[in-house]
């Protein structure tokens, strides 16, 4: 049935039933009573439709906090339906709610700051890496222009010339961004900021090393380069010969050195190659790197060593190349006749090794570089010890890899103090060890 006749068939059956009924009155008592009780009958049927009428206009206009009644003849349907209206409407509601959340945190976790602007460049919603990227904050500045926010006259110039097919590379308190401005709608834009500031380090950095290692490279190979030419085109005696020969030596040693420690930072740096603990016996380790010492000093500093901390588990290798870099550059960078002092202790959050010298100490300006790659507080003096520049990078590499940090404490003339600190969870605990064997 159509909804047309719904609705009619039963408005027609119950005026048919109110004129029987008038027409009964009629024919048992008179006409007059007949249309006094049709008349009232009409009556309280306009004051039920005004009434609900009433009803209706007080829901809708406070749809949320009124109750519509469950309604008699037609108003029935016209009720349940608003109820099913009502429903959907508010189910869609909520399915609409949580889409928006799930939008709102997946542009705050964006790594990239997103901006949407007006027609006319005026802020109206950003997520937090664009507050960080442009100085902005949501609360404070929406409403505002943006370029009244990014002071920048590249940014500005970007803006105004409106040629949106190429980013721009902005320099931007203190950060490398790569801004991009996508039309959205008709009278939006969104402002899209990536941050290449890391990305383009990471690049320096490589070249730095690639550039240094060249150079590194390049000095013993012109020396050895050099005295073969000059033993094939020359007859040298053999005094001559020995000492050239020697020389060599020394370079092809440097060269060695130099490969072997790139070696090691890209073997700890790789993903591919994770450390593996095993019990570490630190008096063997630390006797073992006092003989180095000795040996490196050749009698010429007062080396001494104190061992009054438990074994670790570790990266056994790792360790020793770690703390034998900190004990050789203490014997490098002391000079003849000063004292060397290597302890290991425990302490109350882990572990501890100090390398204390009275060597020629270093600039504050210099501490904070001194784990760069290649990185030197006195280049000749670098040279003259036969250092690599990578001996503190592996020390900071390996301490990563071990959940420890490096504190160094130094002032020029007055000697050097470094420290490696490990954590207490890689004490080692022979018990536990045993149980899990």
């Amino acid at each position: 049935m159509s909804p047309k006749l719904l609705f009619w068939v039963p408005v027609a059956l119950r005026m048919g039933l109110l004129l029987g009924g008038v027409g009964l009155l009629w024919w048992w008592f008179d006409a007059v009573s007949a249309l006094v009780v049709g008349m009232l009958a009409l009556v309280a049927m306009l004051v039920v439709q005004l009434n609900y009428l009433f009803q209706l206009s007080g829901w809708l206009d406070h749809p949320q906090s009124s109750k519509l009644p469950d309604g008699w003849g037609a108003w029935t349907g016209i009720f349940s339906r608003l109820y099913r209206l009502r429903r959907d409407d508010e189910k869609n509601q909520a399915e609409l709610t949580e889409w928006l959340a799930r939008f709102r945190q997946a542009m705050h976790l964006l790594p990239d700051g997103v901006v949407i602007m007006d027609d006319v460049l005026f802020l109206e919603w950003c997520n937090p890496a664009a507050e960080e990227h442009l100085g902005l904050r949501h609360d404070r500045d929406k409403g505002m222009r943006v370029t009244n926010l990014v002071r920048s006259p590249d940014f500005m110039d970007y803006l105004i010339l409106g040629r949106y097919d190429q980013p721009l590379t902005l320099s931007f308190r203190g950060r490398k961004l790569i801004v991009h401005i996508i039309p959205f709608e008709n009278r939006r834009q969104i402002l899209v900021t990536h941050d290449v500031t890391e990305t383009q380090r990471a690049e320096m950095m490589r070249r730095d090393f690639i550039a240094n290692a060249s150079h590194e490279l390049r000095t013993p190979l012109t020396v050895i380069v050099g005295f073969l030419e000059i033993a094939a085109s020359e007859q040298l005696d053999a005094k001559t010969r020995e000492a050239h020969l020697k020389l060599m030596m020394e370079q092809g040693h440097r060269m060695q050195n130099l490969i072997e420690d790139m070696l090691t930072l890209s073997r700890l740096e790789s993903v591919d190659h994770p450390m593996r603990p095993e019990h570490v016996d630190i008096r063997k380790m630390m006797e073992q790197i006092l003989r180095d010492s000795q040996g490196l000093s050749a009698g010429k500093h007062d080396i001494s060593l104190e061992v009054a901390g438990g074994d670790v588990m570790g990266a056994y290798e790792e360790l020793y190349s770690a703390f034998g870099n900190l004990a050789s550059n203490a014997v490098r960078y002391t000079p003849a006749g000063g004292k060397i002092f290597l302890r290991w202790e425990d302490t109350d959050k882990g572990v501890r090794f100090v390398v204390q010298d009275s060597g020629i100490g270093i600039s504050p300006e210099h501490i904070s570089r001194l784990t760069e790659r290649f990185y030197r507080v006195d280049k000749s003096r670098s040279r003259e010890t036969q250092g690599t520049g990578l001996g503190l990078a592996i020390v900071k590499h390996v301490l990563l890899r071990h959940s420890g940090t490096l504190t160094i404490t130094s002032e020029p003339g007055q000697g050097s103090t470094f420290t490696v600190n490990l954590p207490k969870s890689l004490a080692w605990a022979p018990q536990a060890a045993a149980l899990t064997a």
